[in-house]
């Protein structure tokens, strides 16, 4: 036994040799795993990134013919009017839009429609550039009726813009020249 514990001291005394005892795979495996730890734990975090915002509406004038785009096919947004007001609908889309119940009303004046509960394309204003519907036939349940889904609308919805006809819109536009 003499020469075992012998042999020990002598490998026990020898410089440098200790190290390699420490660097043994499993030790170096340790170490990269605490490393990683504590590198996950005080890393600095990534900022939060906040979602872009919309871009901004300008409220605008409307014909019937520059309304008529705002259909939400094609990626554009849905707008409808009801009684010269134009409303931004777009996140009523699964109503408004393609495919929706009411989607003969977008991009067009509603108002009609809206009031005789129906979403019949004869409601519709067959004219573009004609005058705007007056609206003159209207008993006043029919105006009762328009007036709580203007009502509607204007709780839910941005006003993006007003509908006025073409021949007004080219007055405007010769009084401001």
């Amino acid at each position: 036994m003499d020469y075992v514990e012998q042999r020990m001291a002598q490998e026990a005394q020898k410089p440098g040799e200790v190290s390699v005892v420490f660097f043994t795979p499993l030790n170096v495996i340790l170490v990269a795993i605490v490393l990683y730890t504590l590198y996950a734990i005080f890393r600095p975090s990534t900022p939060p990134s906040f979602p872009r915002d919309p871009p901004a509406i300008v409220f605008r004038t409307y014909t019937p013919r520059t309304l008529l785009p705002f259909n939400g096919n094609d990626g554009h947004p849905v707008y409808l009017a009801v009684r010269g007001c134009v409303f931004d609908v777009s996140t009523g889309r699964q109503f408004y839009g393609p495919g929706g119940p009411y989607e003969n009303f977008a991009g067009r004046d509603a108002s009609r429609g809206l009031a005789l509960h129906s979403f019949d394309e004869e409601m519709l204003t067959k004219d573009l550039d004609g005058p705007l519907d007056p609206l003159g036939d209207m008993t006043p349940d029919m105006l009762e009726t328009l007036q709580g889904w203007e009502e509607r609308f204007h709780s839910k919805y941005l006003v993006v813009g007003r509908l006025i006809s073409v021949a007004d819109y080219e007055k405007e536009r010769k009084e401001q020249a």
